[in-house]
């Protein structure tokens, strides 16, 4: 859910692999959560670098053993609230991989249900960095719609990091 970032600002795939399991270490210190910390955070640097869904879906389902050959049509009849990884991180892979531009990734993940805000956080990073930018009315809403101290932190953290577009 928090280890997008990684994907954004490390220059190689080692780095981020190592780093997204520093990362992971402080909340899920278990093998399943960093597998997943891992899989979120190189699907975003793959995603940022040009990597095609098929790229992406290819390279996280053979280094994670994720079965991504499933569609959210699929996933959402029997889908449940799940705290892992392994039952959170496939599921929102699959919803980005579903998606046509960053608003459909984000209304196909939340659509599964369960833990809706951890798969959207998990499928709107790697879609953001896929289709490069976030409807500005969706930036717009949310931002009338926050408090102004966490407003201007958000201003702060997105200065740095290669985003779409200002915020």
């Amino acid at each position: 859910m928090r280890v997008g970032p990684v994907g954004l600002v490390k220059s190689s795939e080692e780095e981020v692999l190592k780093k997204a399991a520093l990362s992971a270490s402080v909340t899920h210190d278990h093998p399943k959560g960093g597998k997943g910390e891992q899989a979120t955070a190189l699907a975003v640097f793959m995603a940022r670098t040009g990597g095609s869904k098929d790229a992406i879906r290819s390279r996280i389902a053979a280094h994670f053993g994720y079965d991504l050959d499933r569609t959210v049509e699929v996933i959402r009849p029997d889908y449940k609230f799940n705290e892992s990884g392994h039952g959170t991180v496939p599921e929102a892979l699959v919803a980005f991989f579903d998606s046509s531009d960053y608003e459909s990734a984000i209304r196909l993940s939340i659509s599964l249900g369960g833990d809706s805000d951890t798969l959207a956080c998990i499928t709107g990073g790697i879609a953001e960095a896929f289709y490069k930018e976030i409807p500005r009315t969706m930036i717009d809403d949310v931002m009338q719609r926050i408090l102004s101290g966490l407003r201007s932190t958000v201003i702060d953290f997105q200065k740095p990091l290669p985003v779409s577009r200002p915020i």
